[in-house]
């Protein structure tokens, strides 16, 4: 006979997921109107205004861009941002002028500034994250000064050291930082991407990035012996001119192989970032971004810049945040309304109080 009065066997919730795509309705029209008079009266002002532009710029984009049918929010102040650019800008000159009459204090000063450089970063993350809000509730970033210098002194010397070679370690620490410093309403956000996967996405910009400078180097290097062959006089002041018009020519293709395989990295690297980022424990972001489709859309934006001038930015802008909001998604554990007005209950950072301990965007 079985004994039916002992401890029953518990049973774990299900917990549906449901993918809530983000999106961005904004349109090139609306946007020009605001980035023409942006421009003009930073122009007028002598760059005063580029704060107040920020803040407009940003208010458009974030309350643009919805997700589960609610918008984000920028609440940033633009005389603390106008603030912060006088700190950094007063600094720049300073540097420059020590560099420029006591070399040598100016080594210093550089060391120094190289020492500060993680300090602006952790605060500007962390005024970005809190003038930001999704359904009136806040994000906040809790990184420190010595995860920004792993991150982005360290990681940037493993980079340009290892020729490209650590760049996922560097990518895994900077992801890491940005994202698992995060909070929303005082819940943690996890993003701790996997180096394997990381250099799975390496490979293929390694390659073009490779394969692109033998190419241009192979080019140049023909088209100076030719030249040489073909010359009675090699040596002559015409002849190395044109030498020289050759190689710093090849530079030009150097620059878009360069361009094209970061930006296939770039693209593939937030992939895996974001598809390991996950929410409270319960919700996961998502990120499909296609990589030569990104790459396509970031260089022809670039020339659209160039070729009007600046005009086509308002449309290059749109075009990129409406692709990036198209490829992100959030899966999420059960209703968000009922998570989001969860934390409302429990009393997270909402309301304009949170302006008070906002600090400054210092640039960076």
């Amino acid at each position: 006979m079985n004994d039916m009065s002992g401890a029953q066997p518990q049973t774990t919730p299900n917990f549906a997921m449901r993918r809530e795509p983000f999106t961005f309705t904004g349109t090139t029209r609306e946007y020009f109107g605001i980035w023409i008079v942006n421009v003009l009266l930073t122009i007028l002002t002598l760059g005063i205004y580029s704060a107040w532009a920020k803040v407009r710029r940003q208010r458009y984009f974030y309350g643009n861009t919805h997700l589960a049918g609610a918008r984000f929010d920028y609440h940033a102040l633009p005389w603390r941002i106008l603030v912060g650019r006088i700190i950094v800008l007063t600094l720049i000159v300073s540097y420059n002028l020590t560099l420029q009459f006591l070399p040598l204090l100016g080594l210093f000063i550089f060391i120094a500034l190289m020492f500060a450089i993680p300090w602006f970063i952790m605060r500007g993350l962390r005024f970005n994250a809190r003038v930001t809000s999704y359904r009136n509730v806040r994000f906040d970033f809790t990184g420190g000064y010595w995860g920004a210098f792993l991150a982005y002194i360290v990681g940037g010397m493993l980079i340009y050291g290892s020729l490209g070679l650590l760049a996922p370690l560097a990518s895994r620490w900077i992801w890491n930082y940005m994202l698992g410093n995060l909070r929303y309403g005082g819940r943690p956000i996890n993003c701790d991407p996997r180096l394997d996967r990381l250099y799975g996405q390496w490979w293929l910009p390694a390659f073009v990035f490779v394969g692109g400078t033998v190419l241009a180097g192979a080019l140049a290097f023909g088209l100076i012996a030719l030249l040489q062959f073909t010359l009675s006089d090699p040596t002559s002041g015409w002849s190395i001119g044109v030498v020289m018009i050759i190689v710093y020519a090849a530079m030009i293709p150097l620059f878009f192989v360069f361009m094209l395989s970061s930006l296939l990295y770039r693209a593939g690297a937030r992939n895996v970032a974001l598809n390991e980022t996950v929410i409270d424990g319960r919700h996961m972001l998502a990120s499909s971004i296609g990589r030569r489709r990104f790459a396509w859309i970031s260089i022809s934006n670039l020339f659209a810049t160039i070729l009007t001038l600046g005009l086509a930015r308002p449309w290059a802008a749109i075009r990129i945040a409406k692709y990036m909001a198209l490829v992100t998604a959030l899966d999420t554990t059960g209703s968000l309304d009922d998570y989001v007005s969860t934390l409302r209950d429990e009393g997270a950072a909402v309301g304009s109080e949170f302006l008070d301990v906002e600090g400054f965007d210092l640039g960076f």
